[in-house]
């Protein structure tokens, strides 16, 4: 892989991992109601889930996809439902004293596999390896998934700090309240590029 090919493949990866999306929300909200130690697993699932999404991606299973176009509407219809599903559960979230033992931020496996239901994921692996990896070479898609492990964390990360700063603004049931339904909105609106694309 060429300097200018990495230098491209390092400022998508920042670029894609920064910006808002499903993850992205979820750990700000995470952040916000769990704190950052509670939320660690959860990062490490998205980052981790991620870089094993990009291997598998990279490895042949794009073609699976590409041999049976309708599962493409069937992943788009799954995503849906479980992003509307994780939408309800943020913004129906009460406050962690009040759940007690009940409230739980999302797990290192449950994130890792909502990898494989986050539209914004796919289209950031499909492009990584259709853009960045041209030749396919094992060693050219390990360099993609290196990268954007690296880049993801500290990306995803920056979202939980920024979740579990706005904590100190949500100190009454009705701030926490509003801040969930509004993350619920967001998370709902990150769908439209999904059920209305271009």
């Amino acid at each position: 892989m060429t300097y200018e090919l990495l230098t491209a493949l390092a400022l998508f990866a920042f670029v894609s991992s920064i910006t808002p999306g499903p993850n992205n929300l979820m750990l700000m909200a995470s952040g916000a109601n769990f704190g950052f130690r509670r939320t660690i697993p959860h990062m490490l699932g998205v980052a981790l889930g991620f870089v094993f999404m990009v291997l598998l991606v990279g490895a042949g299973l794009v073609q699976v996809f590409d041999a049976l176009p309708v599962s493409y509407t069937v992943l788009k219809a799954v995503s849906v439902v479980y992003l509307l599903w994780l939408a309800w559960k943020i913004a129906h979230a009460a406050p962690v004293q009040a759940k007690g033992a009940e409230g739980r931020p999302m797990t290192f496996l449950q994130a890792a596999a909502f990898q494989w239901v986050n539209p914004k994921a796919w289209a950031m692996a499909l492009t990584a390896i259709s853009a960045y990896t041209p030749d396919q070479t094992l060693t050219a898609i390990l360099l993609v998934g290196v990268i954007f492990g690296a880049i993801n964390l500290p990306s995803v990360g920056s979202w939980t700090v920024l979740g579990q700063q706005m904590a100190r603004l949500l100190t009454s049931p009705r701030r926490l309240a509003l801040f969930n339904w509004t993350m619920a909105v967001l998370l709902v609106a990150s769908l439209y590029p999904v059920i209305w694309p271009q």
